[in-house]
């Protein structure tokens, strides 16, 4: 009678629309739809506007969206969306969504002069075929802030066979955080389901 008590395990998150899965521990907290779209606008990001679907999860006691991209996330961290695609994008180019991790990506960011992240660290790279009609590529790498606080990164990014639709997942915390849950930010990482329709 007891087990029927337990709490669940896991927040399963969904874009019902574009066929979005993923799933984080049920102890970690929604970051708000205003807090994110007040942040992404603060980095100058084109998210959070229409025609996008987004959220984010905190695991720090005291979740805030500034965790998104911040030195301070001492705690895990996830963030996914959904967006549409004018064209279709190369696996060179899917890697380097949100954070460039290819070479060519990093020299272009870094040549930009307002890409603040530097030592750069490629940890694990993998291409992923998950489901029938989608594909993509799954990287965990690492850059440190400015003031030297090193972050490690775990990023999904798939897309659909035309290439029309970009799903992203992107998990993260500082380093020593990252290692101390990497078997629980792998596990998060490889919920990340997109069913082709």
């Amino acid at each position: 009678m007891a087990a029927g008590c337990a709490a669940p395990q896991f927040t399963y998150v969904a874009d019902s629309s574009a066929n979005t899965y993923f799933k984080v521990p049920y102890s970690w907290h929604r970051i708000s739809d205003d807090s994110l779209a007040a942040e992404f606008k603060s980095l100058g990001s084109t998210l959070g506007q229409a025609g996008t679907w987004d959220t984010a999860y905190d695991a720090a006691p005291a979740p805030a969206a500034v965790h998104l991209v911040s030195p301070n996330a001492t705690k895990p961290f996830a963030f996914a969306f959904v967006a549409p695609l004018s064209q279709s994008l190369s696996d060179d180019r899917l890697r380097d969504v949100v954070l460039p991790v290819t070479p060519a990506g990093r020299l272009a960011a870094a040549q930009g002069g307002t890409f603040p992240l530097t030592h750069f660290r490629l940890l694990r790279e993998t291409l992923i075929k998950p489901g029938q009609g989608v594909h993509g590529v799954a990287d965990t790498f690492e850059y440190t802030y400015p003031g030297g606080i090193t972050d490690t990164f775990g990023k999904v990014v798939l897309t659909n066979t035309h290439g029309t639709q970009l799903y992203v997942l992107i998990v993260h915390c500082v380093s020593t955080c990252y290692s101390q849950n990497r078997a629980q930010l792998d596990t998060i990482m490889s919920s990340f389901t997109v069913r082709s329709p």
